[in-house]
């Protein structure tokens, strides 16, 4: 679309998911936890899009202290919008989380329940930083004025998703357990639990628009209706690809959210938003890229 754009990484951190375009962009070493960094990083810039988060899947999440996700995404953000204030960032995007609605929410579920009882409890903290994250983005629309926009994605998937079996979510963690030859493959709970999964391209366009069309500091879902159980998620992977994988269900670990199902019709009112790529399709072009990840190795 013709910005140049900058994206800031921790010092350490593995950029290779950026290697596609990294002679598109530029990529600045600031860690946003320091305050002089997301001052420098925000300085001449039309629009900030804060995507930064501390997270991982439901292994990774229940090992982290609540208090430590909590605090590791809040202050990042709240150095962010801060430093976007203060240097007149005409436009900034607030990227929240499905995370921020209740285990017993409404199917599917609304914008209007990302405030109700607490967070699911699995994803406490992470849930509980991003309803703060939208706190302060209405509040600083408020007070200063400023044009914030907030997306709620939800369960986002596709090439160049982080595969480290230490953070990965459900559909790169199967994947990469499905190549490595896992077998029987171990799924935790009893696979009755549902998601709705968004397509990484479905989900960089719905966050662009949101920030075009939306600014008014009120959540919209970015996600697709298509609901899956985890069941038939995992059938779905091994047969695409192609391997003769036993599933087994351990029924005494824990599955975090029961149900989740996007209501996307506040963002298609909004701002036109659907999404286009279906999950089976989707998959398989995951598969498609992880295997040529694996062959270039």
């Amino acid at each position: 679309m013709g910005a140049r754009v900058t994206v800031p990484a921790r010092p350490k951190t593995k950029t290779v998911f950026l290697d596609n375009i990294k002679n598109c962009i530029e990529i600045i070493i600031a860690d946003l936890n320091d305050w002089q960094n997301a001052l420098r990083i925000t300085k001449n810039k039309d629009i900030v899009m804060h995507l930064a988060a501390v997270t991982g899947g439901l292994h990774y999440n229940i090992r982290k202290p609540d208090s430590y996700l909590f605090r590791e995404n809040i202050l990042p953000f709240m150095n962010t919008i801060e430093a976007a204030r203060l240097n007149n960032v005409e436009r900034f995007l607030t990227v929240s989380s499905a995370c921020v609605y209740p285990r017993y929410c409404s199917i599917p579920t609304p914008e209007n329940e990302g405030f109700k009882d607490i967070p699911e409890p699995t994803s406490l903290g992470y849930g509980w930083a991003k309803r703060m994250q939208e706190f302060l983005s209405f509040s600083y629309a408020e007070d200063y004025g400023m044009k914030i926009a907030i997306a709620r994605p939800y369960n986002t998937y596709g090439p160049r998703d982080n595969f480290d079996p230490k953070f990965s979510h459900a559909i790169p963690a199967i994947i990469k357990r499905v190549f490595d030859d896992e077998n029987p493959l171990i799924v935790w709970g009893n696979g009755e639990q549902s998601r709705s999964f968004i397509y990484v391209d479905d989900f960089a366009r719905g966050l662009l628009e949101t920030a075009e069309k939306y600014p008014a500091a009120d959540p919209l879902n970015i996600g697709s209706p298509e609901e899956i159980k985890i069941k038939d998620l995992v059938k779905l992977i091994v047969k695409l690809s192609g391997k003769k994988t036993k599933i087994v269900f351990d029924e005494t670990k824990p599955i975090g959210q029961p149900r989740r199902k996007c209501d996307n019709r506040k963002a298609k009112e909004k701002i036109g938003f659907e999404a286009k790529i279906g999950l089976k399709e989707g998959i398989t072009k995951t598969i498609q890229w992880y295997k040529s990840i694996i062959k270039n190795e």
